[in-house]
């Protein structure tokens, strides 16, 4: 006897886009997370912790640009890419030679 090939073999039905489950911290605590490395990426390491800001605040919004933001991953977005920017100068200007690096 041969399963399958759309005689319906499954017992249930399946609701498109609910078959994964979600696991992991919610999008609020994402927000919280990448606001908290967003500040703190200004006093160190900011070349890791802007773009983590970033990645926790996109997520946080749900990978998309929408009316409903939130405050925390708006913060969290924009101040990681500040913070991104401002320790990719800080790289290049230290990497010059008149600073003794090279």
């Amino acid at each position: 006897m041969m399963a399958g090939f759309g005689h319906g073999t499954r017992g249930y039905p399946r609701s498109r886009g609910r078959t994964w489950q979600r696991s992991g911290p919610d999008r609020a605590t994402l927000g919280i997370i990448g606001a908290i490395c967003a500040v703190a990426g200004f006093f160190a390491l900011g070349i890791v912790l802007g773009p983590v800001a970033m990645f926790c605040g996109w997520q946080s919004m749900g990978r998309k640009w929408s009316n409903d933001r939130e405050i925390p991953a708006l913060v969290a977005l924009i101040l990681g890419a500040i913070d991104t920017l401002l320790a990719i100068v800080a790289l290049a200007g230290a990497a010059t030679w008149g600073h003794g690096l090279l």
